[in-house]
């Protein structure tokens, strides 16, 4: 479990690497000391929410229903491509503290933001349930999902309490548009990794699914 919980932190961070609205808001926390440990907290347990809800989704699922592993495991294998193609390519952009929502100092109105930022967001859920639940179908049992889901929330903990604690610090990393592509450009090559990972599992899948077909491909002269 060890191994598959260190691969969640590596699929996660891979992933988070991108100035979405849900970092930027947490820059923003931070930068202004506006309940900023309680926006990093309550980002987190959202992501935490959408994580387990993929790997748990994919432990039942996967287990009733082997063809619908495969079909989400190669589903898996393109979007991992295609994110990381994407980053590879990203141009790189400078943070702008202005683009971002201004928010008042009340800690009802920070937390309700941040489950804003979080989850009404169309990656949150294509990161969470799909690319991560997705990849969690690598694993035969449930501990090793879980485990793996946990690897990926822990580094969204880490990550959303760094932006926040030290968001005047990274705020120069993020204004430099070469270091932000090589940020990127790093995360683009992690997910291609994975992504090659993920295939041959889905190869492995199919072969033991259907064992005669996959034969008849590898050796058409027969």
């Amino acid at each position: 479990m060890g191994e598959a919980y260190l691969e969640g932190m590596l699929l996660q961070a891979s992933l988070i690497f991108a100035l979405g609205p849900q970092n930027l808001f947490v820059l923003e926390s931070g930068i202004r000391k506006r309940h900023h440990l309680t926006v990093s907290f309550v980002c987190f347990l959202c992501d935490f929410t959408l994580i387990m809800m993929g790997v748990a989704g994919a432990a039942t699922l996967f287990n009733l229903f082997p063809q619908v592993k495969i079909f989400v495991g190669i589903l898996g294998v393109g979007f991992l491509i295609l994110y990381g193609l994407g980053k590879i390519r990203s141009h790189g952009m400078n943070f702008d503290l202005n683009s971002t929502q201004s928010s008042s100092g009340s800690l009802r109105l920070a937390i309700m933001s941040s489950i804003t930022f979080s989850v009404i967001n169309p990656h949150a859920y294509l990161d969470g349930v799909v690319l991560i639940g997705g990849y969690s179908s690598k694993f035969p049992d449930l501990p090793s999902r879980l485990a793996l889901g946990f690897g990926a929330s822990s580094f969204s903990l880490l990550w959303f309490l760094t932006l926040s604690m030290g968001a005047s610090i990274l705020m120069p990393l993020f204004q430099d548009a070469k270091r932000l592509r090589f940020i990127m450009g790093t995360a683009g090559v992690v997910l291609l990794f994975l992504s090659a990972r993920l295939s041959l599992d889905v190869y492995i899948w199919i072969q033991e699914l259907y064992p005669d077909s996959v034969t008849a491909l590898s050796f058409p002269w027969k």
